[in-house]
């Protein structure tokens, strides 16, 4: 799996001895291009991104305590949650809010805590 460089001066993930914070993973491929997609599709791809972070610091999806999802129209809302509840099984604590914009024009964004 690969992760995509960070796109700003941030950090994709922090390594604790309790806990890996994850920063919030846009829509994008493996080569960083934006996925235009249904929000099915960006909400797959910002997924794929947290597996890649995830994988690379020694955790998985299975092991997330809570996530921060990131829309900017929660007339998404259904959408994106019944591609979230694929990949997160486990009901992991969770937010969603509205927000005005969001990084390189994405209509989703999501990051997450999870256990080493």
């Amino acid at each position: 799996m690969l992760v995509l460089a960070a796109v700003g001066p941030y950090s994709q993930a922090i390594k604790t001895p309790s806990a890996i914070y994850c920063s919030g993973q846009l829509p994008a491929d493996a080569q960083g291009n934006i996925i235009n997609g249904s929000m099915r599709e960006r909400t797959k791809a910002c997924l794929q991104a947290l597996e890649a972070v995830l994988h690379a610091a020694g955790s998985s999806l299975d092991k997330i305590v809570k996530v921060q999802i990131f829309l900017t129209d929660m007339a998404d809302f259904e959408e994106m949650n019944s591609e979230y509840a694929k990949w997160i099984r486990h009901k992991p604590a969770r937010s969603c809010v509205a927000v005005k914009q969001l990084p390189k024009g994405v209509n989703v964004e999501i990051e997450c805590i999870a256990l080493p």
